[in-house]
């Protein structure tokens, strides 16, 4: 689409408004990168999505300081927690497959008996390990079971660390709750899925997810670092400036050791509940499947109907029915926090509920939250921080100040082009909400403006790609490309200029 040459009030609004937008812009991009420089964070990306589109992605700083490197969009951060959502992606690619429904014992598919030495009669099912009310917590063998499965050929079995009398089992690895009434999030949840999947398609775990899941999204990231074709784009993670995790200064690290291996005995040799190494935009990609019922670029992932159980809620706080983790998990689907915009508690975008899972570990701090009915989502990740203090506290909820920061950030920028507002005013200028696009009926909607005017659209680079009379709070324009694009809206009682994004 070429330029037009515009003159007169038209050419003025335009210039002016361009102005005007890409002052809030950068506005945007200031208070980011302010916000990162007072956290002392050492890098960040921070992408967004509306309806279902990657609509803007800044990132900031450093992914390795010995060697210089900025984040750019091919920097992938082990992602911490954000990985127990794909993990159960792939558990649930089985289940939709008829491998075993979710009420089913583990034991049965495990090859040994799992069960809380408290309630030996109770089966523990697949639906209490993907919503963390099995009962299981880290216990003291959950680490020692870590540091064997990363230096023992072959690993150990996962048997040795949950069955009385293995090497690794201590008696607090469960707690003395009734199973599936008694929420804890826990690692080792994510362990068992992980060997859960091993066990039922007789595929490793990273090779079964990486092929089931990421690449039909078109994501290069992996449980596998050594699946990454460039190592230097994996970032450094950093608690104080020192690296904690994925050090390796250009050089790969050498394949695990899988001598020995049986496929099904020790799921957790990939980090299936924190391991991801994957960048902010190909974490979009998965973010938007979800949103979107299972459905990616046309390309079906999950069943929608896999997807809307992922997304029911399996647990909700009532007070006194788990431990919420600070106020920060207060409902929880399978694989999926719930937001409840808690006071204080697990509020991204108040008055919004979200999908979606935080995570932490290294110094490193990820989220990754989306509305389902505007396909809106959001992606946070920092490699770490270079202060001594770590990360302070929100001011008003569970997540810490860096979060709360981002989401307000993008919340004041982005929010109210993916999400209408209603006001109720006389003036015309104040009945103005910020206008959404519906891409199925190519329409561009106005929420609470019922005045007419000539409505001009522009692309950023000030070219008209659509002008005509309104009429109502509802118009018709042709299919335009994704992207952010600029109107006026001219009435008898002066111009109205805005932005919004298809």
């Amino acid at each position: 689409m070429s330029r037009v040459n515009l003159s007169g009030w038209k050419a003025g609004i335009v210039l002016a408004f361009l102005c005007s937008l890409k002052s809030l812009a950068q506005s945007y991009y200031e208070t980011l990168d302010s916000m990162a420089l007072e956290n002392k964070l050492i890098g960040m990306s921070v992408a967004v999505v509306c309806n279902g589109t990657v609509t803007d992605v800044h990132h900031y700083g450093l992914s390795d300081i010995t060697r210089n490197i900025p984040v750019t969009d091919s920097t992938m951060y082990r992602v911490a927690s954000v990985s127990k959502s794909v993990t159960a992606s792939a558990l649930m690619k089985l289940f939709e497959s008829g491998y075993f429904s979710l009420d089913e014992d583990i034991s049965d598919y495990l090859g040994f008996n799992i069960k809380n030495p408290n309630y030996p009669e109770e089966p523990i099912t697949f639906r209490m390990i993907l919503s963390h009310t099995s009962g299981l917590q880290d216990g003291t063998g959950y680490n020692y079971f870590l540091q064997a499965t990363a230096s023992q050929t072959p690993p150990p079995p996962l048997a040795s660390l949950l069955e009385p009398g293995g090497t690794f089992y201590t008696a607090n690895m469960w707690l003395p709750k009734h199973p599936g009434t008694w929420f804890n999030y826990a690692n080792i949840n994510f362990g068992v899925a992980a060997t859960l999947i091993e066990r039922l398609s007789g595929i490793r775990f990273d090779i079964f997810t990486r092929d089931s899941i990421l690449l039909p999204l078109g994501i290069n990231g992996s449980f596998n670092v050594n699946d990454i074709g460039n190592i230097n784009n994996v970032a450094v993670l950093y608690r104080n400036s020192i690296p904690q995790m994925d050090n390796y200064q250009g050089v790969p690290p050498l394949p695990v050791n899988l001598t020995g291996y049986i496929i099904g005995t020790n799921g957790m040799i990939f980090s299936p509940q924190g391991g991801l190494r994957i960048s902010a935009p190909d974490l979009c990609n998965f973010m938007v499947m979800q949103a979107q019922h299972g459905s990616f670029n046309n390309v079906r992932i999950l069943d929608s109907s896999t997807i809307a159980l992922m997304h029911d809620t399996q647990w909700d706080y009532n007070g006194g029915n788990g431990n919420n983790y600070y106020n920060l998990f207060r409902r929880w689907g399978l694989g999926f926090h719930l937001t409840t915009n808690a006071t204080n508690g697990d509020i991204v975008f108040e008055g919004v509920p979200m999908i979606g899972h935080p995570g932490e570990a290294y110094g490193l701090i990820s989220d990754m939250y989306f509305e389902k009915d505007k396909k809106f989502g959001l992606v946070f990740i920092t490699n770490g921080y270079s202060g001594t203090t770590g990360y302070l506290p929100g001011d008003y909820s569970a997540f810490y100040l860096p979060e709360e920061e981002v989401f307000s950030a993008i919340r004041d920028f982005h929010f109210s082009a993916c999400f209408p507002v209603s006001v109720n005013n006389s003036s015309a200028v104040d009945q103005h909400a910020s206008p959404w696009y519906d891409r199925t009926n190519n329409t561009l909607h106005f929420p609470a403006m019922n005045a007419g005017g000539l409505l001009t659209v522009f692309n950023i680079q000030g070219g008209i790609i659509f002008q005509s009379e309104l009429s109502g709070n509802t118009i018709r324009i042709q299919d335009i490309p994704p992207g952010l694009y600029i109107y006026t809206l001219r009435l008898s009682t002066g111009v109205i200029r805005g932005k919004f994004i298809r």
